[in-house]
């Protein structure tokens, strides 16, 4: 009987303790509401792909039971699913586990976590679920509670429009021509000797003189005569005087030959000009360091320390045994006339060229294809005058990479890689990394892409403006700030907004002026909502919505603009 009566007790004490254990975790189910939360940031934010958030729960005193051991899991619901966060374990004071204690006197634990983005997630609410039990009993289910909304996703609206830099034609379509001839006299003279009509060059002069007359695309614009005297003599009585009449015996046969060529009479007053030096001692010095002239350094010293030519003339005579060297090799060539023609060569018309290219590329030049791309606006045909370039000139990599920067402006990403690193295999320039990292980047390749931009820095602003993008995808919103700079478009001002300067962004889209852009009116609402500004909000946003209708659709969800969704005048445009 007295065996019966402790299997009694034994129950009792036993059913007692789980009715108190129950009641207790009970307890804490059923004041889930006295639990404090401060959510940071709220609403929740998309940053570099991920939803980052930072919980601190605050528990009452008398709330956790000190025998307890809760499960916290923060959970971000949307429609059609729900991502958990990773979970926290909490304890009671006297549980002997190795997890966060929580006094039975009150006391508050700080969680951070991190998921993935989903578009899914644009419009969604973070609840915190948790289940409590006591040693190995089974736990039960304390309500979920919201605390906080989700997700800014301004981040994601930055446009990924990398920047590929095309290296231009060189095309020049009045190019100059010259064509020069000598004519030498011997010591004292200045008659023009009729052996000296006879050299190549002078034929070649004569010839080109003709060519001018007859050829539509060329003219003569001037002729310049430069008469010259040895420095050997008296200056003003000998070398003057015949350095003169050396020029107008040149000019007299170059007038000749104009006149025969039916040119003369098309002369302006300036066309033919003369210049004499009476002592060339320029030419003299020249001649002397090409020269194997004994004593040749000794005479360039010489001129080096005398300026005075008489001084130099008698210096250098006192070298006897050079000077007769002198005399022979050099002296003579010093007695000319240097006669210049000036021809300038009209290439095509933008019209001759815009159909050459079409109908008969072979004959042209390099940089007259290249120059004709430009002649049109359509990137198709762009991108076909290009490849005539490539196929035509295979080994200008600048024909190449033009074939990629059309290739990009077509969105063909994968055929711009491909002209690019074709380009890079002719010629490894940082241009041309550039563009190579925006195919990547436009590719979704964010890693290759910036270690192009890296290696590619100095190449042009472009390189900076493509890193800005790299550093807003990555979240580092100060160095893509750092990297757009003052010049203003829709990036940096999306940069400056998310850094947290809204007034420069607001700047920066300002202006832009009236673009054709509708994320640009987009922005200008967001940033009208997070600086209170209602009717920059509405009329943004309607200008917006009325260049791009699907826009107000992702207005209606989006989070910077969740306290007007009550308002009529916001409704009103997105309906």
């Amino acid at each position: 009987m007295k065996k019966i009566k402790q299997n009694y007790l034994t129950i009792a004490v036993a059913a007692a303790f789980i009715l108190t254990s129950c009641g207790g975790i009970n307890k804490m189910r059923d004041n889930a509401s006295e639990v404090d939360y401060e959510v940071t940031p709220n609403p929740l934010e998309m940053h570099a792909g991920e939803v980052q958030v930072t919980v601190k729960t605050v528990f009452p005193e008398k709330y956790f039971n000190k025998k307890a051991v809760v499960v916290a899991t923060p959970v971000l619901k949307y429609e059609g699913g729900e991502t958990a966060f990773e979970s926290t374990t909490l304890q009671g004071e006297s549980v002997e586990e190795n997890n966060k204690v929580i006094p039975y006197a009150g006391g508050d634990y700080t969680y951070t976590g991190k998921i993935p983005y989903k578009d899914e997630m644009m419009r969604a609410e973070l609840m915190v679920n948790m289940s409590a039990r006591i040693k190995d009993k089974t736990p039960i289910e304390i309500p979920g509670v919201k605390i906080a909304d989700g997700v800014i996703t301004t981040p994601n609206l930055v446009a990924v429009n990398p920047k590929a830099i095309l290296v231009g034609d060189k095309f020049v379509r009045v190019t100059p021509e010259s064509y020069t001839a000598d004519i030498h006299y011997i010591i004292n003279k200045f008659d023009v000797r009729n052996s000296e009509l006879k050299a190549d060059d002078v034929k070649e002069l004569t010839e080109a003189v003709k060519e001018v007359k007859d050829a539509e695309r060329k003219a003569a614009k001037g002729v310049l005569i430069s008469s010259y005297a040895s420095p050997d003599g008296d200056l003003e009585k000998i070398n003057k005087p015949l350095s003169e009449n050396r020029g107008t015996s040149a000019e007299r046969y170059l007038q000749r030959v104009l006149k025969k060529a039916d040119l003369s009479e098309t002369q302006e007053e300036d066309f033919l000009k003369i210049v004499s030096t009476p002592e060339d001692w320029e030419g003299f010095k020249k001649l002397m360091e090409e020269s194997d002239i004994q004593d040749k350094e000794l005479i360039l010293r010489v001129l080096s320390m005398h300026s005075d030519p008489e001084v130099r003339e008698k210096e250098i005579k006192n070298i006897s045994a050079a000077f007769e060297e002198i005399a022979e090799k050099v002296l003579p060539k010093l007695r000319r006339s240097v006669m210049t023609l000036d021809v300038e060569v009209t290439g095509y018309s933008d019209e001759e060229l815009a159909e050459l290219v079409k109908s008969n590329p072979d004959t042209l030049k390099m940089e007259e294809i290249l120059y004709a791309a430009t002649l049109t606006e359509d990137w198709k045909e762009k991108l076909d005058i290009y490849k005539k370039a490539a196929e035509n000139f295979p080994q200008c990599f600048r024909a190449v990479n033009a074939i990629g920067v059309a290739s990009m402006n077509l969105k063909n990403y994968a055929a711009a890689q491909e002209a690019f690193e074709a380009a890079q295999a002719i010629k490894d320039e940082n241009i041309v990394k550039n563009n190579l990292g925006a195919a990547m980047l436009a590719q979704g390749d964010l890693a290759k892409a910036e270690e192009l931009f890296t290696s590619a820095m100095g190449a042009g602003d472009e390189v900076n403006y493509n890193l800005g993008i790299i550093k807003i995808k990555q979240g580092d919103y100060k160095a893509a700030v750092n990297y757009f700079g003052n010049k203003p478009s829709f990036n940096a001002a999306l940069a400056n907004l998310l850094n947290g300067d809204n007034d420069k962004a607001l700047s920066m889209l300002n202006e832009l002026g009236d673009v054709d852009c509708p994320m640009v009116y987009y922005l200008k609402a967001v940033a009208s909502a997070r600086a209170g500004q209602d009717e920059g909000v509405f009329n943004n946003l309607r200008t917006a919505v009325g260049k791009k209708a699907e826009l107000a659709a992702y207005a209606l969800k989006d989070i910077e603009f969740a306290k007007y969704a009550a308002n009529e005048a916001f409704t009103s445009i997105l309906k």
